[in-house]
């Protein structure tokens, strides 16, 4: 079963969309932090980090590896451990929030804010969700294989979305 729930999204004027995870992850939050923050652990589960300076103002520039997008922008939040945000091109702001549980588990807090039609919401919902899962999988030991990614997964969750947006 996936740690990863439905995602919730809510309008903020036309065509601008607040997209929302949380999710509850059996890892240290100090395990967590190197995933979302270091080119090394953004390739296991996300997008080759080509540029990232590691401090607030800093330059970033992410390739994913499974759809060739390029986006570029600056770091908007950084507090050691706690917060990393991302402002970027085609994607918007990107922001994840740590909380640790106990000493073995951590609570991320997501926010995407980005421009988009509603089908461009319903891609990246399901989008995120996919790489969520991909970044618990490479918590685990199993980093993305890029090469053999298939849009199987992502198909699959986009009818969930949309018929969840149907409902």
């Amino acid at each position: 079963m996936s740690l990863v729930s439905h995602a919730t999204s809510e309008q903020r004027g036309e065509n601008r969309w607040l997209l929302r995870f949380e999710l509850h992850l059996p890892h240290a939050y100090a395990a967590l932090w190197p995933a979302l923050t270091t080119p090394y652990g953004l390739r296991g589960w996300l997008a080759a980090a080509d540029v990232l300076e590691r401090r607030l103002g800093g330059a970033v520039t992410l390739r994913w590896l499974n759809t060739g997008t390029v986006a570029t922008g600056r770091v908007t939040a950084w507090d050691v451990e706690r917060v990393a945000e991302y402002t970027v091109t085609e994607h918007g702001r990107i922001r994840f929030h740590l909380e640790p549980v106990g000493t073995d588990s951590t609570v991320i807090r997501f926010v995407n804010e980005r421009d988009g039609t509603e089908d461009e919401r319903l891609d990246c919902l399901a989008g995120w969700h996919e790489h969520f899962e991909l970044l618990d999988s490479a918590l685990a030991g199993r980093p993305a294989d890029w090469s053999t990614w298939t849009d199987i997964r992502w198909t699959t969750l986009r009818e969930a979305y949309a018929s969840l947006a149907r409902a």
